[in-house]
């Protein structure tokens, strides 16, 4: 778990989590201590999040950790200002105007994304903050499995304590599934389809692929940035928001998946949680 010194959320979360547990200084890392609790590392740094291109191959090189998995703690900025309380993949489809490399997606752990937005649920009850995943966008490049945690969506929220506990808690309580891992096709920025599938259907998302995404393009840079999130996602399944895109768009989606060799569901094939 990586906070940027740079992002009030970021290290509002971490102190939270400094609180919520007992902590052993266990290596350094950018000149500040690295501290581990139940197999779970915090660290901290100076420079910003979305341009950290390989962190993990510093953090293990200067501290000899090794690490399955990168959480970034971090603030998420919405023009609607909306509390919300989010997490997501990184990468970018198009350019890397915000970090990252261009066309590229870092692989992700979707059991781990998966359990955090449902724990988050959990730990965010009776808060005035909503819960969902956001697609993939954005920074930095890495070789390491990597998500985002968030706190949005503006500075009045980035310092509200009980958000930055609840995710505190959720990092420290949640327990992955094995839930097979489908990709998320179609929707808007705050996935709400796929939020709610992953809520109440046995299923884990990996990478979605916006509706944005897959706009005036041809079918052949639709079929790669489909194959880079199922590749980064090791996912075997495909989930289209059908009702975000016209029947002829989604008839599509449904072919290069299928060709692609991932299996085409939606929540009225999915078992219940």
């Amino acid at each position: 778990m990586l906070a940027s010194e740079e992002d009030v959320a970021g290290i509002n979360i971490r102190d939270r989590l400094l609180e919520a547990a007992k902590w052993e200084e266990v290596a350094t890392f950018d000149g500040r201590p690295v501290l581990k609790t139940n197999g779970l590392l915090l660290a901290s740094m100076a420079k910003p999040h979305l341009f950290a291109n390989d962190v993990d191959k510093e953090f293990m090189a200067a501290t000899g950790l090794k690490i399955d998995d990168i959480i970034f703690l971090s603030r998420h900025r919405a023009a609607s200002g909306i509390p919300t309380l989010t997490v997501h993949p990184i990468g970018n489809y198009g350019k890397a105007d915000y970090g990252g490399k261009e066309g590229q997606l870092v692989p992700l752990s979707p059991a781990l994304m998966t359990a955090l937005l449902r724990q988050l649920k959990i730990e965010s009850n009776g808060l005035p903050f909503q819960v969902s995943y956001e697609v993939t966008h954005h920074g930095p490049w890495l070789e390491t499995p990597t998500l985002f945690i968030e706190i949005g969506s503006d500075e009045r929220n980035w310092g509200h304590k009980g958000a930055a506990e609840a995710i505190a808690r959720s990092l420290l309580n949640a327990e992955q599934d094995d839930a097979p891992v489908a990709i998320g096709i179609g929707g808007g920025h705050y996935a709400p389809r796929f939020t709610e599938a992953s809520l109440s259907h046995r299923i884990s998302f990996g990478h979605m692929v916006p509706n944005h995404a897959l706009e005036d393009i041809g079918v052949e840079v639709i079929t790669d940035r489909i194959t880079k999130a199922m590749n980064a996602s090791k996912a075997s399944m495909a989930y289209i928001h059908k009702k975000s895109m016209s029947g002829a768009k989604a008839r599509e989606m449904r072919a290069i998946c299928e060709a692609l060799g991932l299996k085409v569901v939606d929540s009225a094939s999915l078992q219940p949680r």
